[in-house]
């Protein structure tokens, strides 16, 4: 029998729109080395230890098997619906018909409304799941105001519809904000950001907080387990940083603990993916004891190395020099 987590004191997150979130959340995505199956099954044993939030998205490929999940879960009567917290995202080739995304996703996950729907990518550009880093669309192109708002306001139509009762923007800048934010109708109420010790976004993420929109943050472990086109010799370890060391000798715990831990206390809501029971559980139950130090949050300030680990080369347009631009 799983252990099961008291829920009520895990963390939580205020959206400006009054609805109330986990401030630890389950990822999904893993379609690189785990089957829909697998992962599916983990997002059983992950609610019936007390997660209450899982982040989806259509391009992750098992949205259908995890509406399979949250039917039994609900007809077990494990969890209600209204408990749960549940994302969902568009993804690129599909910013011209965000309706048409959205009504598949919610078909695939058997719900009536997504909690919060995201823009998965500020551009269009498009590229086959899978793919190895050296792939390239030749229709891809620089990021545009003007197509961004308009696939913008197709997420705001969602929310008039009531099928999303938020929406997120997600792999945004500080620059790109200030051009797009005094355009929205519908802000947004959250942006998913990768976020670990290693690369901790300061700036971004302060922008955010300071504009009441919460930061998710996604890879909150250095993502181990990321596709092989997302690597590079330059990339850091997040669980070998000696601040991250230091702390988790100090508290006798795992290290991948220790940025959890950290995300959370800081004020985040870090979304790791794990398919191994003992893995997510202790992600979860971390966040209800045994919190750092004020002075260990502050050593683990000097861990930042500005290392972006999905650094999103394959969706440079033709032209285009390196990834940084993506990120201008």
């Amino acid at each position: 029998m799983s252990e099961k987590i008291d829920i009520e004191k895990v963390p939580f997150r205020k959206l400006y729109t009054g609805a109330v979130m986990p401030a630890m959340g389950l990822g999904t995505f893993g379609s690189d080395k785990y089957s829909p199956d697998q992962i599916s099954e983990a997002v059983y044993g992950a609610v019936k230890a007390g997660y209450r939030m899982l982040d989806c998205a259509s391009v992750y490929q098992n949205e259908s098997q995890i509406g399979e999940v949250l039917e039994r879960l609900f007809s077990e009567k494990i969890v209600s619906r209204k408990e749960m917290f549940i994302t969902s995202k568009v993804w690129n080739d599909q910013h011209r018909e965000v309706k048409k995304a959205c009504s598949k996703s919610l078909s695939d996950l058997k719900l009536s409304y997504i909690d919060l729907y995201f823009v998965h990518w500020p551009f269009p550009n498009y590229h086959a799941p899978g793919c190895d880093g050296d792939s390239r669309n030749p229709d891809s192109k620089p990021f545009s105001v003007e197509e961004f708002m308009d696939t913008w306001k197709q997420c705001e139509e969602l929310v008039d519809a009531g099928i999303v009762r938020a929406i997120g923007m997600s792999n945004m800048t500080v620059s790109k904000l200030e051009k797009v934010l005094p355009l929205c109708r519908i802000k947004p109420a959250a942006l998913e950001m990768e976020c670990h010790p290693s690369f901790q976004q300061q700036e971004l993420f302060d922008y955010a907080v300071s504009h009441e929109i919460i930061p998710i943050g996604f890879c909150p472990i250095g993502s181990p387990s990321r596709p092989e086109r997302d690597r590079t010799s330059e990339d850091v370890a997040d669980t070998e940083l000696e601040e991250v060391l230091t702390v988790a000798k100090n508290h006798d715990i795992h290290p991948a603990v220790v940025c959890l831990k950290w995300a959370v206390q800081r004020g985040m809501c870090p979304i790791p993916f794990s398919v191994k029971q003992p893995q997510y559980i202790s992600n979860l139950k971390c966040t209800t004891q045994d919190p750092l130090t004020d002075e260990e949050m502050e050593l683990l300030k000097k861990a930042e190395r500005n290392c972006r680990l999905v650094k999103g080369q394959v969706f440079l347009w033709p032209g285009a020099e390196d990834w940084t631009q993506l990120w201008e």
